[in-house]
């Protein structure tokens, strides 16, 4: 006899499903719940989509590489890309020449000043690449630190209400207090489901950003020292002429 009401018991428990758990909630942990739910689903688009976009944009940098150390001169480089939305190297590098011949177009003869206004320029483009680059991760760090402590506030509501809940029926049986307990847990569970992809993810993406920023910043020292030689180049030969 006393197995046979252990087995209904748990045969009850294990009929109650996570669904079941989410419409016997109150509504303040319902609303916890819907929220960070959502914020589950707009995390992970993010993972898709940041993952997607820096595969793109290493793909983009090895193309451009091999492009710009293949010999070809920088003018007609220059003149293949500068009618063309450009982004990451390319986009440096449009900036450094556009201004490196907005100057030779003006007669500039200090070389010192256009090698500043060069770098100012490149350093500008890549300032806008890497914020483009970071773009949303703030997002997931704030999903990462805080929807465990939503969750947790979805929890202490749910317990709350249950504790009245007993208070008001006089009874403290397991079977009367386990499934307000169940529902106010489930909160600060899909709290973790929300938070520990996206500190995995912001920790992996914020590397990225700052390998592929990394390389922005070598390729512009790498083309600001080309273009200091070439200005001197130029300087030495205004005299002779």
């Amino acid at each position: 006899m006393g197995e046979g009401v252990i087995t209904e018991g748990l045969h009850a428990a294990g009929s109650v499903s996570l669904w079941d758990l989410f419409w016997q909630a109150g509504f303040i942990v319902k609303m916890v719940m819907v929220g960070l739910m959502v914020a589950s689903v707009w995390t992970w688009a993010i993972i898709v989509d940041k993952t997607l976009r820096f595969a793109a944009v290493r793909r983009q940098l090895n193309n451009f590489e091999n492009r710009f150390w293949s010999g070809q001169s920088l003018e007609e480089l220059y003149q293949s890309l500068s009618d063309r939305k450009t982004s990451g190297m390319s986009a440096v590098f449009v900036a450094a020449m556009r201004e490196w011949k907005k100057s030779f177009e003006k007669g500039a003869r200090s070389p010192i000043g256009l090698q500043q206004r060069i770098e100012k320029a490149m350093d500008v483009t890549l300032a806008r690449e890497m914020e483009t680059l970071e773009s949303r991760l703030g997002f997931l760090a704030t999903i990462g630190s805080a929807a465990p402590f939503v969750g947790l506030f979805g929890t202490v509501i749910g317990i709350m209400t249950s504790f009245q809940a007993i208070a008001g029926s006089q009874q403290t049986s397991l079977a009367v207090v386990a499934p307000g307990i169940a529902e106010a847990l489930l909160a600060t569970a899909i709290g973790l489901v929300a938070a520990i992809p996206a500190v995995i993810a912001y920790n992996k993406l914020s590397a990225d950003a700052g390998k592929i920023g990394l390389r922005l910043e070598s390729f512009a020292d790498e083309f600001s020292s080309i273009l200091s030689r070439q200005i001197d180049e130029r300087q030495a030969q205004r005299p002779a002429a």
